[in-house]
């Protein structure tokens, strides 16, 4: 707000004050008055980035309603005060960047002291001068501290074991000190933790062990005096890892090409090492490593996979003392350029001094301005486009701003490992911001009320002074003024939330009301004849503005998915769910009997196998489902390698066994049953876990007549998958599901689609099955070698028997979903491994001989009907004696 001045003045009459935010206006001087301690009432405090100086007031200690508490970025002495601890209700303590000197105080039988703070999420004590040991008292085995950000500091001593109890921390940054010892036996309790940074310090003996924490994304020990050994085991088995870092880490020997294969690594930086003899980066390179730099190590000679085409740096080893013109021997190759917001669709517009142009209107504008700082990011490449666009579509959702109004430039790691960005946020139209918005978007990043995408960490914002038309400078504030602005502000944010809450109660009602007949106005007459709009069950309607926005504009960027349906696009809500947004081609209204179907039976079923419907969209000729957003795709991706995700052999039982769950719902529990009736490897798709879910129900139906025991319907489905006892009769029942499983439970094997170059994998693998071959049953040659190769196929033939069981030609000597799940329970069981299941025998048989089968959809394939069964879509449907077209 560009405030001048000093806090001074009487503060009676306040203290009924709440919310006091004042930051960032760096001309407010002087220390801080004692008599903020009356403000009992206060539940936030937010004076980071003033110019406060001298010490913090003891007696903020007061604030007993106090939850966060903002100092950061002041210039702030003396000690912490020890009567912070008997704030018990604050989460958020903030004291970072200042000139704070001394211990971390704890409690004694006579005074408070920080360990007491039992609710504290966020301890931010970085860049001060802090001295003296981390006391072993200040963390304990109930405490839910995520960040604990103690780097940059002048703290001595052992890291105590104590940290180790705190196993919710998430980020540990204790880099830049003079800590000393070994670090803890138990650190690698902490699996939860995600950021690990113990660089720069003087600690001794082994490497710590990691093993076990596989939420690990980034790791940096560098510089320190950690005894001579060789890599880790712990190198091997963090499979989230994205940045490892140890420089001056005095690791000799081989480096295990394992680093090189894992899904998420984007960056190793292990220069000034001693790595010895050959470096082979093995054949399985992960799909985003950009960066690998080994300079200065005891390289001989290496073997790069055509695969890697990104950068290696080898220079200062012996290989490059041999092979002195490689790329990878020359320090000047090819950086990425860090990202910066896509200006180009505006020309070269110049904009006058202090404007910028807005990317979203390509006019210029004064944008509210400033710097972030992302404390510890959870990886290390500046340049990722879709990371930083994620950051985008973030701020302009989440601040209420127009899509596409925010602009990025500069994203740049500093000398203490942050990630400084430069952010703009321009208003919707005209050149200007009003003084409310400024008000509440600044309020929103300083209170941290705004969270970005989870992956760039804890952060804090330097706004720059915006310049207002009416901007009157120069003007000294007293401490009434400025508390009566923190009131107004305060009072701002009250009021746009009751704003919101009565906005949303008076929808309810008039939804309520009307009976939800604003979203079917326009629905087609031929739904309406078969039952009127959908019933729903949780499913909320979305309108075709709300979609738009949170897709920007349904951008390529957002684009995630196509196929004969129409487009899938991700975006994100305005309270930060990430959504996938499945959409018809415009003007298509595909089926709208199928769209109602998958809205009516989605919104009704819940079980953690099937995909969650959020909602709808049907007007201005737009078809559109809202879906929970799954972020490792289909099944079918997986399995084909487009998806970059490694699906190891228990990896696909589990997503045999979950699938089969979320069958086994439909059939037996849902009421009535349901029969998905287009079960195929492109509608399981796979959330960020590798859960396997359900999804697409376009061409699903009712069994209301339970004791019929089956349906009489159109064929529908997909070739490949459908069963040829239901193609023929045009009986559905459960077991023609079981058929088209069965085929997926193929595809786990052999990673083909069921139908290649005109050979039909049931049939295949049938005439190939050799129970003599006690490994791989006669399949070796049509196995996926990802499995393959790897051994340890725990009950591999099992798996087979039951899948074969599963795509018998007659309907009634196929297993029922529930006895297939039991069946993969045992597989795992057997194997130790946890279902969550109560186990239960299985009706299984022996392998079965090839019958002659009746005349079916895959006796006469041809290579003509071959197709790709790509896409996130609603199946085709088609009816015999006709041809069956694949899709």
């Amino acid at each position: 707000m560009g405030l001048k001045g000093k806090l001074t003045g009487d503060i009676g009459g306040l203290t009924e004050l709440i919310s006091l935010d004042l930051s960032f206006n760096p001309n407010l001087t002087g220390s801080l008055t004692p008599r903020l301690g009356d403000l009992q009432n206060l539940n936030i405090l937010i004076l980071a980035g003033c110019g406060f100086t001298g010490s913090i007031p003891n007696e903020l200690g007061n604030l007993a309603e106090l939850y966060f508490l903002a100092l950061n970025s002041n210039n702030f002495t003396g000690n912490i005060p020890p009567s912070l601890g008997k704030l018990s209700k604050v989460y958020w303590l903030d004291l970072a960047d200042n000139q704070l000197t001394g211990p971390i105080p704890v409690s004694t039988p006579f005074t408070p002291g920080l360990d007491l703070l039992r609710k504290a999420k966020h301890f931010h004590f970085n860049k001060n001068k802090l001295s003296g040991p981390i006391p072993p008292e200040l963390f304990s085995h109930d405490m839910i501290l995520i960040h604990v950000l103690f780097d940059g500091n002048q703290l001595n001593g052992t890291i105590p074991d104590s940290l180790g109890e705190v196993q919710t921390l998430e980020v540990l940054r204790l880099d830049r000190n003079s800590l000393t010892g070994e670090a803890p036996t138990n650190l690698n309790h902490l699996t939860n933790l995600v950021e690990l940074n113990l660089a720069h310090n003087q600690l001794i003996g082994p490497l710590p062990d990691l093993t076990g924490m596989n939420m690990l994304n980034y790791v940096d020990l560098s510089s320190n005096f950690f005894v001579t050994s060789e890599a880790p085991a712990w190198f091997s088995t963090l499979p989230f890892l994205t940045t490892l870092v140890i420089k001056h880490g005095n690791l000799q020997g081989p480096l295990p090409s394992t680093i090189f294969s894992y899904q998420q690594i984007e960056q190793v930086l292990l220069k000034n090492n001693a790595f010895s003899g050959q470096l082979d980066m093995g054949e399985i390179i992960g799909p985003k490593l950009q960066l690998v730099d080994l300079q200065n190590n005891n390289i001989s000679s290496v073997t790069i996979t055509t695969k890697y085409t990104s950068k290696l740096i080898l220079e200062g080893n012996p290989v490059c003392s041999a092979l002195p013109d490689t790329n990878y021997c020359q320090f000047q190759q090819p950086i990425a350029k860090a990202y910066s917001t896509s200006l180009a669709e505006c020309g070269k517009t110049q904009c006058p001094g202090g404007q910028k142009l807005s990317p979203q209107r390509c006019e210029c504008a004064y944008p509210y301005a400033g710097t972030f700082y992302f404390r510890a990011p959870y990886f290390k490449d500046s340049s990722d486009v879709k990371r930083f666009q994620s950051l985008e579509m973030s701020l302009w959702v989440k601040l209420g701003l127009a899509p596409g109004s925010v602009l990025l430039q500069d994203p740049f790691y500093n000398v203490d490992d942050y990630l400084q960005v430069q952010l703009a946020l321009f208003p919707p139209s005209g050149k200007y911001f009003n003084r409310t918005e400024i008000m509440r978007i600044g309020f929103d990043l300083s209170n941290q009320t705004y969270k970005p995408p989870r992956e760039f960490g804890p952060y804090f914002f330097v706004a720059s002074p915006y310049p207002f038309p009416d901007e009157d400078r120069g003007t000294s504030i007293s401490f009434i003024a400025v508390a009566g602005i923190g009131i107004g502000c305060a009072l701002l944010v009250l009021g746009l939330v009751g704003v919101g809450v009565y906005a949303i109660r008076q929808k309810k009602r008039a939804e309520k009301a009307l009976g939800l007949s604003r979203p079917f106005s326009s629905w087609t007459p031929s739904v309406k004849a078969s039952g009127g709009a959908p019933q729903l069950k949780g499913a909320r309607w979305f309108s075709y503005v709300e979609l738009k926005k949170c897709t920007n504009n349904f951008s390529g960027n957002n684009e995630i998915g196509s196929g004969g349906y129409g487009k899938v696009y991700r975006g994100m809500l305005p309270e930060g769910q990430v959504v996938a947004i499945k959409r018809a081609q415009q003007g298509s209204m595909h089926s709208a009997l199928e769209f109602k179907t998958e809205i009516e039976l989605l919104s009704r079923v819940h079980h953690k196998n099937l995909v969650g419907l959020l909602g709808f969209c049907f007007e201005q000729g737009e078809q559109m489902l809202v879906y929970e957003f799954m972020a490792n795709g289909t099944l079918r991706e997986s399995l084909s390698g487009r998806s970059g995700v490694h699906l190891d052999w228990k990896r696909r039982l589990r997503i045999a066994l979950g699938s089969a769950r979320g069958l086994s719902y439909l059939h037996e529990l849902a009421d009535p049953p349901i029969i998905h009736r287009d079960i195929k490897s492109s509608n399981i798709l796979l959330d960020e876990n590798l859960t396997a879910k359900v999804a697409d129900f376009g061409l699903s139906k009712l069994v209301s007549d339970s004791a019929k025991g089956h349906v009489s319907t159109q064929v529908k489905g997909t070739l490949g998958y459908l069963d040829p006892e239901y193609y023929m009769t045009q009986q559905l029942t459960e077991k023609s599901d079981v058929y088209s499983f069965g085929v997926v439970m193929l595809e786990l094997i052999t990673a083909k689609q069921p139908i290649v170059k005109g050979k039909y994998i049931v049939r295949e693998v049938r005439k190939s099955i050799d129970k003599n071959d006690e490994e791989h049953y006669g399949l070796t040659g049509m196995m996926d070698p990802v499995i393959r190769n790897s051994g340890n196929l725990v009950a591999f033939g099992r798996f087979l028997e039951l899948a074969m069981q599963c795509v018998e030609e007659s309907a009634a000597e196929r297993p029922t979903m529930s006895e297939v799940v039991k069946a993969i329970e045992i597989i795992l069981q057997n194997d130790g491994m946890n279902t969550n299941s109560a186990s239960a025998s299985s009706s299984a048989t022996e392998f079965g001989t090839a019958r002659g089968a009746p005349s079916h959809p895959y006796n006469d394939v041809t290579k003509k009907d071959v197709s790709d069964f790509y896409g996130f879509d609603y199946s085709g449907g088609y009816s015999p004696p006709t041809r069956v077209e694949p899709k």
